[in-house]
């Protein structure tokens, strides 16, 4: 269970904000849309090196 303690006098949109980042940081709202849909092994290892392969250029370039 999520809890956001509000400071006395604090804005609820701050309170409401910090909610939402927290709830984002459990990964909940990610899971559940995986879970939607059936993703075979192969595709997400797949993916999984397409990403890496993409974020090791960004390091390469950023390097140069």
């Amino acid at each position: 269970m999520i809890i956001v303690p509000v400071k006395e006098g604090e804005n609820i949109d701050k309170a409401l904000k910090k909610l939402k980042r927290k709830f984002e940081k459990t990964g909940v709202v990610k899971e559940l849309r995986n879970r939607q849909k059936f993703t075979k092994p192969s595709v997400i290892r797949r993916e999984q090196r397409l990403k890496a392969i993409y974020v090791q250029k960004l390091r390469d370039a950023a390097m140069d």
